[in-house]
């Protein structure tokens, strides 16, 4: 029997720094976060694991809906559809931070392949009495797709960017990643799964993941306020992906030209 939904969540988490050096080595940064280090932005996505044991997940690897903040929305996938975030002070390793999440809101609507469920989640990270980083988290909730349907058409990416960094992703790169941050959807490491129950073509690389490459990308000219990202289309496993920019516009692009992230950075 699942618990009814929560309305609130907290959490409290020391910030380990060898987990943000584990997170450095796996993005092929230099593993130099140590006590009192500024944490890269996005890094907090490594803590606040909230482990559950494997009787409360769904069949995807996910926590079950309809309990914690998950609500049931009768649609048995769930993604990570986006967010904004704003970065109101920098987070330290190896100091206690506080996170505080929240259902902000759930809207059903009719999409091209079928009913579809919007969550927004909110989360708010303080850390020695201040607010660190309000971050708004959109998940979305669909059908399992139709094998007969043909696949939707990806929007093509933009080719104007003044920065360009190209990566290319692997199955232990996504292994790690998923490991570090506590996520069992099994579309990340399950092929199997990823491509007999989901449809796709190989492993999804994280959302979150080419969110985390967009924001050090654009580190590397300031720092950031203010992030925001949807994801567009999935990105393969097996591809590689261009991180562009253009002013305060950034996307991620497929070597086939097709737009798998856009986002905004302030």
């Amino acid at each position: 029997m699942q618990d009814a939904p929560v309305s609130e969540h907290r959490q409290i988490d020391p910030l380990d720094p060898a987990r943000a050096r584990a997170l450095q080595a796996a993005l092929g940064l230099d593993p130099n976060i140590n006590v009192g280090s500024t944490l890269p932005p996005f890094f907090h996505q490594i803590y606040f694991w909230d482990p559950q044991p494997s009787e409360a997940l769904g069949r995807d690897g996910h926590p079950a809906v309809g309990q914690g903040l998950f609500p049931s929305l009768g649609l048995p996938r769930r993604m990570w559809a986006g967010g904004a975030l704003t970065f109101h002070a920098p987070l330290r390793a190896g100091v206690a931070a506080e996170k505080v999440s929240s259902v902000e809101s759930v809207v059903k609507k009719e999409g091209r392949t079928g009913p579809l469920g919007f969550v927004t989640l909110r989360h708010e990270i303080r850390q020695a009495g201040g607010l660190c980083v309000t971050e708004m988290q959109d998940l979305v909730y669909r059908e399992d797709p139709d094998p007969n349907a043909p696949k939707p058409a990806a929007p093509e990416a933009r080719r104007d960017e003044e920065e360009r960094v190209d990566s290319a992703f692997d199955t232990t790169l996504l292994f790690r990643y998923s490991a570090l941050t506590f996520n069992g959807h099994r579309i990340h490491y399950d092929l199997a799964y990823s491509k007999e129950v989901e449809g796709y073509a190989g492993l999804v690389v994280h959302g979150p993941l080419l969110a985390q490459k967009l924001m050090l990308l654009a580190t590397r000219s300031a720092p950031i306020h203010r992030f925001r990202f949807r994801a567009t289309a999935p990105l393969m496993h097996f591809e590689e992906a261009s991180f562009c920019r253009n002013g305060g516009d950034m996307w991620v692009r497929g070597s086939d030209g097709r737009q798998c992230m856009t986002a905004t950075v302030e």
